[in-house]
């Protein structure tokens, strides 16, 4: 590791500093011109490096590795806005030698697991292994919004069978929650404009703001703040599927304009989704943006139903609510076999080099491993630890850079030996 950690470190601060976050497209740039930026800027790198590359007009790239049956490493390269609330500059790679770490948005979501695989592959490369398999590291570019890349890449390339996704949770992961945004429509009289928060779906709203009549002592009680003849509401923002890990910022609002019956089905009858669990876990719904129109107030929220559950079991519930609603975007769950050798053997690497005995787990994430037949999301978050993935002064540790490279480095040798 000694031979590669300075430039892992150096190219993690460097690919940082490109606002990946999704932009209005322009010609042959689908997602904008940061995002296409910093793709160019890691194939460059891993050209450098001495593999191969392949860039699917600006959508996703590719390096590659080996020969024969193929193994795909699905990671991406975008990024979910800065939001509010930073210490540190959010495009800014800062290197923090005393505390070791990088700040910055992407640092563990997913642009630092994405130069450390890099740099796992040319460790292997240069120590003279010779996998058996292809190995495909494929580079997404829209990951947070839509998954507009991979429906490209399925075009464009040929998808590997198996494969691990390095933006996740260790030791790994055998299931993902079914995933659904939709968009629901509350027709309103109001005495308030400008009703508005949120900047992603997956992201619980830090920030609400409306016009409407202020009462200073109502307004307290709530923690709302009176700004520019606005009404302002701010919270933590955190990753949709973990919506307990922030503070939305849109209860509040909704509370302080009278709308209970609104703030109660979204936040505690979840249309009636609330309660619903099984083995891989309990239902989460996050409320995250909210836009007013002229007629009523549009709110967009953010559901992970457990993963042996349908999308058409979570709709005929949702539908009993008599809201009007639409699906957004939709992903079926993912779910493993805890014993078949691709989650066997991801765990054992992780035990191995960690030396724990930890068990395979269910997130409410949803990661590239569903773009695979099999496919396993494996770290880089571990139990315990501080998650500052889409929140406030994102971070990676150097400790967490060394740990990964180790387990990525060994994984890939054992899954294409």
């Amino acid at each position: 590791m000694r031979n590669y950690f300075d430039d892992i470190v150096k190219n993690i601060s460097q690919i940082i500093r490109f606002d990946s976050s999704e932009a209005p497209a322009k010609e042959g740039m689908p997602f904008g011109q940061g995002a296409a930026d910093c793709l160019e800027f890691y194939l460059a790198l891993a050209s450098f490096l001495g593999f191969k590359t392949t860039n699917y007009d600006n959508y996703v790239g590719e390096v590659t590795f080996g020969s024969g049956e193929e193994f795909a490493v699905l990671a991406h390269l975008d990024v979910v806005p800065a939001g509010s609330g930073w210490t540190h500059e959010p495009f800014g790679g800062e290197i923090d030698v005393k505390n070791r770490k990088i700040w910055g948005r992407g640092a563990m979501d997913d642009k630092g697991p994405a130069i450390i695989a890099l740099y796992a592959l040319k460790a292997l490369r240069d120590e003279g292994f010779r996998p058996s398999r292809k190995i495909k590291l494929i580079l997404g570019c829209n990951e947070e919004s839509g998954w507009a890349c991979i429906d490209h890449y399925n075009k464009v390339a040929h998808m590997p069978d198996e494969g691990i996704s390095p933006d996740a949770d260790f030791p790994v992961i055998y299931a993902e929650k079914g995933i659904m945004h939709i968009k629901a429509f509350f027709p309103l009289k109001a005495n308030f404009s400008g009703l508005k928060g949120g900047d992603r779906v997956n992201m619980v709203c830090d920030y609400c703001e409306v016009e409407a009549p202020f009462d200073e002592s109502k307004a307290k009680n709530a923690g709302l703040v009176a700004e520019g003849g606005k009404i302002i509401s701010r919270g933590k923002s955190a990753h949709g599927s973990t919506p307990d890990k922030g503070k939305n910022a849109i209860l509040p609002v909704l509370e302080y304009l009278g709308l209970d019956d609104v703030a109660t089905l979204l936040f505690k009858e979840k249309f009636g989704l609330a309660g619903l669990k099984d083995e891989t876990g309990e239902l989460t719904l996050s409320p995250d943006v909210i836009e007013q129109s002229e007629d009523g107030i549009y709110v967009t929220c953010d559901i992970r139903y457990p993963a042996t559950f349908t999308q058409a079991q979570i709709e005929d519930i949702v539908k009993k609510c008599g809201v009007k609603y639409e699906i957004v975007h939709a992903q079926a769950p993912l779910y493993n076999d805890k014993n078949s050798k691709l989650i066997t053997t991801l765990l054992g690497v992780y035990n191995e080099v960690c030396g724990t005995d930890m068990q395979p787990l269910a997130i409410g994430g949803g990661t590239y491993a569903r773009a695979l037949k099999y496919g396993a999301a494996f770290g880089p978050e571990e139990e315990g630890e501080e998650s500052t993935i889409h929140q406030a002064n994102e971070y990676i540790t150097f400790d967490k850079i060394q740990k990964c490279f180790d387990i990525y480095k060994l994984a890939l040798e054992r899954l294409t030996k």
